[in-house]
Formats: structure tokens, sequence, C-alpha cells
């Protein structure tokens, strides 16, 4: 489940650029409700985007914007609340790892859905039953990843 961030250059701060990711995915496994599930975690991923800080706009002027972009299949964060709960969560992360004075009102988090069978790891589409067998049978068996 691929995140993307994009920030303009200057507002993570240097460690912010490396936490971010690894923040993230434990504010989606925590919202999933799947903390403990190695497969679930080993199928999230992302990247993270410094920009010139001139290159990045919001209603069609240049504000310093930090973006959280997630995509996951149409099962992932099913509900309203789940989603309510990540967009909380990763805005708190924007928040803990961007320098002093950027305004939250300027973290935007956006999870765009896959339909079924529009989501996939290494040539295999998984439908949202594929990716429930897998998390169940992992956690069954205690798989480590």
């Amino acid at each position: 489940m691929p995140i993307t961030v994009t920030a303009p250059r200057g507002v993570l701060t240097a460690a912010g650029e490396r936490e971010i990711l690894p923040q993230l995915t434990t504010a989606l496994i925590e919202a999933s409700g799947l903390t403990g599930s190695s497969f679930f975690a080993s199928i999230v991923g992302g990247t993270v985007h410094v920009l010139a800080p001139q290159d990045v706009y919001a209603g069609g002027v240049n504000r310093p914007v930090v973006m959280v972009e997630l995509k996951l299949p149409n099962i992932g964060l099913n509900t309203t609340e789940a989603r309510a709960a990540f967009i909380t969560a990763a805005t708190d992360v924007v928040d803990s790892l961007t320098v002093a004075g950027h305004n939250r009102e300027n973290t935007w988090v956006n999870i765009l859905n896959a339909p079924d069978g529009g989501w996939g790891i290494g040539g295999n589409a998984y439908t949202g039953d594929a990716l429930i067998a897998a998390v169940t049978s992992s956690a069954a068996a205690g798989s480590v990843r």
C-alpha cells in the first residue's frame, strides 16, 4: 500500500525526511486494526518527494503544503472512522516531523482506493478476499517476514 509524501524542501526536518514513512506505516497499521500483522506491514511502502519550495502550490498560490497520499485496496480503511483515524494520525506525524511554524492546515491527507483486483505486488492482482486471506493466514501461522 503505497504512501507518497510530497513536501517543499526545508519543511520536513532532516530526521523527518527519514522517519516520516516508518511513522506513517505505523499509523496505517494501527488505523487498520492490524498491529502485529507481519504480512500487512510488509506490503506497506512509499516514497518521499522533497521539491523546491517554489514548486508546491495550494489554492493556486505558492504555499508550504505537505501532502500525504495513501493508495490502498477498497477493503482498506473501509469505514469513515478508520479513514478519519488515519487522517488524524498522519497529520500528527507530519506535525511532529516538520520545522517550527509549519501550520497544521498546510498538511493534506488523501486516501485513494483501488477497485477489487486493481492493487497488486509482484505481478499478482489481489482481490479484497485474497488480501484478507493472506493477512488471516499470516496471523494464524504467526509468520514473520
